[in-house]
């Protein structure tokens, strides 16, 4: 009968940072012949160590004071004010938070221009995956249950207007930016909470951030309105935003000082109703090659 030891503990860890329900770490402990009673303790302990983390790391949700030696928020590099000209388009700014810092807008692409790119990606979905944390590889997981499309950087004048308006709306380089990425999310699809930066402790990180290091902040542009469910959702700072079409949310998890935010945990709800369509950028401290 196998044990619980040094490795086995840490393959579960890291399974659970990277989102995995308890009723799948359990059965894929049973599956390798553990005792369900001693899985099942187990997997409780390591959810219950991972929530005791981050609850001694989570700075104070929005409107509230860090406290000293957490995660310190310095101004973001989005311009202040209600309407910001983004390239060649006026956006407006819907919402602010400072912690973690999140922007919500409206008007960032036109009808048009959200078509464009569904239709676009229709033909190009494959299943979406998310990065192994042991070799850095691409893995399709359960908690992810999305179909994507990607784009090269600038690939066309097209997107490289995009990338432009997208850049200047976050104040960062367009060499920063990773190329675009389409989701299609069906009904019961959703994202569980997880973080858009690489886990600086595990090995498979390295092998993203040797191409412009760190990501900084993400943007999630909604390509169509939802019906009902698949919101963006921050667990830990208490915010929610719902997807509507043309609109987009901005989010920030680096800082100066290269601290990252645990406050910037978020995931996308289940789509009860319909179809949602997103695209994301996610942005780069230096040169993404």
């Amino acid at each position: 009968m196998p044990v619980v030891n040094d490795a086995v503990q840490t393959w579960l860890n890291s399974h659970v940072e990277r989102g995995f329900s308890p009723a799948a770490l359990v059965d894929a402990m049973v599956g390798a012949g553990f005792e369900s009673e001693l899985a099942q303790a187990t997997v409780n302990a390591s959810f219950d160590a991972a929530d005791a983390a981050r609850a001694a790391l989570v700075a104070a949700p929005c409107g509230f004071e860090v406290a000293a030696g957490e995660y310190r928020y310095d101004p973001a590099p989005v311009a202040a004010g209600n309407v910001i000209r983004a390239y060649d388009r006026d956006v407006k700014v819907l919402m602010r938070c400072e912690r973690p810092q999140i922007v919500a807008f409206a008007d960032v692409m036109s009808d048009e221009e959200c078509d464009e790119m569904i239709e676009r990606s229709r033909p190009l979905l494959k299943r979406s995956t998310t990065v192994n944390p042991e070799n850095g590889s691409n893995d399709v997981i359960a908690n992810r249950t999305s179909e994507g499309a990607w784009y090269h950087r600038g690939a066309d004048p097209f997107l490289d207007r995009l990338e432009k308006r997208f850049a200047s709306l976050m104040n960062w380089p367009v060499d920063n930016g990773e190329g675009l990425q389409v989701l299609r999310y069906g009904v019961g699809a959703e994202y569980r909470a997880h973080f858009d930066y690489f886990p600086p402790s595990q090995t498979g990180s390295g092998v993203h951030m040797a191409r412009g290091g760190q990501r900084v902040a993400t943007l999630v542009l909604y390509l169509n309105d939802v019906a009902a469910g698949g919101e963006t959702f921050f667990p830990d700072a208490g915010v929610s935003v719902a997807p509507k079409r043309g609109g987009a949310i901005y989010f920030r998890y680096m800082n100066g000082a290269r601290q990252l935010d645990p406050l910037s945990l978020h995931g996308g709800a289940p789509v009860l109703e319909g179809e949602k369509w997103i695209m994301t950028k996610w942005v780069r401290e230096g040169v993404f090659a």
